[in-house]
């Protein structure tokens, strides 16, 4: 973005076809910055030149009412002010969930490290420096000298203003706190969208998004309160259960698939003992843990649990622990799996 004929050749509508395309090209080559308004002088001399009043207001008032830039954002999503460059051409992204959605955004070419957790992320770079998600290095970040460091709360690791060592560099450091709902992750996208000054994309990842998720809702919409299917969600195995209650953007999605998450009664993410699982009988437990060989045949073994109607009924299923562990667009993946656990006649002929 970085054209002999005499004035008196032209006629009237002419003159206003060329000042409004001076006019819009000149729009287009200021990118972010304003287009100033017409001088009164050129005004006077177009008119001169036989253009008429009525044309030069409405080349005036293409170039007033020209969609602008949007604004960058001024606070992050944990509500810390931040100062973020016009032009980004390199981020450093510590947590998986950024991570995918920068790739979504295709923002992927500028991202020059990123996090331990985010290895093997279809679409990320290789051959850039990678760091501790919880204890990153931040001399090497630093030295690195990006122009955003993307972080979550996880990053913020026990230290008094860890990162004060790239702010002082110039660094717009970012945090994005883990979401706890859908409507959280949709504010990410938009969030991380418009940060990189690309809002229109993150609409249309937040848009697609919304379309798979109510396509697989209405699959399973219909469905009488009382014929749901109760649900377990374990994302830690015995002898150190950990689950959901709700307040969290799992129990969100296990209710998108059409479950009832037994542990709804509660709050947030919680530890879990086993008599309690064994108390609730849920129809079918999900599992998203990753790092323990067969953990659906280890939980179909479980001493103690074979009376649970899960277990007994074989109903045990492992569900992509990126897709359910990590708030980002990507969550359709789990709901779809869900779904089609608990309810795979529905699914016959989709």
């Amino acid at each position: 973005m970085k054209r002999e004929m005499t004035t008196q050749g032209m006629t009237k509508t002419r003159i206003a076809a060329c000042l409004l395309s001076m006019l819009l090209l000149a729009l287009t080559a200021c990118g972010r910055q304003t287009m100033p308004e017409t001088p009164a002088a050129e005004v006077e001399e177009a008119a001169g030149a036989g253009l008429e009043a009525e044309d030069v207001e409405a080349a005036e008032s293409v170039a007033e009412n020209a969609e602008t830039p949007a604004a960058l954002p001024v606070t992050d999503p944990s509500g810390a002010s931040v100062v973020i460059p016009e032009q980004v051409d390199s981020v450093v992204a510590l947590a998986p969930s950024i991570c995918e959605t920068l790739v979504a955004l295709d923002m992927a070419d500028k991202i020059t490290g990123y996090d331990l957790q985010s290895v093997g992320i279809a679409g990320l770079p290789e051959n850039v420096p990678t760091f501790d998600t919880v204890n990153p290095d931040v001399e090497q970040l630093t030295a690195l000298a990006p122009d955003i460091l993307f972080v979550s709360n996880l990053s913020l690791y026990d230290q008094e203003a860890p990162y004060q060592p790239l702010i002082d560099a110039g660094v717009c450091v970012i945090c994005v706190p883990t979401s706890e709902s859908v409507e959280g992750v949709r504010s990410d996208i938009r969030f991380l969208a418009a940060a990189l000054g690309v809002p229109e994309a993150g609409e249309q990842v937040v848009e697609e998004m919304d379309a798979e998720l109510t396509r697989l809702s209405d699959i399973v919409s219909d469905i009488p309160e009382e014929e749901k299917k109760s649900v377990y969600f374990e994302i830690s195995p015995a002898p150190y259960l950990y689950s959901c209650g709700s307040g969290t953007y799992l129990h969100e999605l296990m209710e998108l698939a059409g479950g009832k998450n037994v542990l709804a009664d509660q709050e947030g993410w919680l530890s879990v003992e086993g008599e309690m699982v064994v108390a609730a009988d849920p129809d079918v437990i999900f599992t998203n843990v990753n790092y323990t060989e067969a953990p659906v045949e280890e939980i179909l073994g479980r001493e103690g649990w074979a009376g649970v109607s899960a277990v007994a009924d074989g109903e045990v299923y492992y569900i992509d622990n990126m897709a359910s562990s990590l708030p980002d667009q990507n969550i359709v993946k789990a709901v779809e799996q869900m779904a089609e656990a608990l309810y795979p006649e529905r699914f016959t002929e989709q």
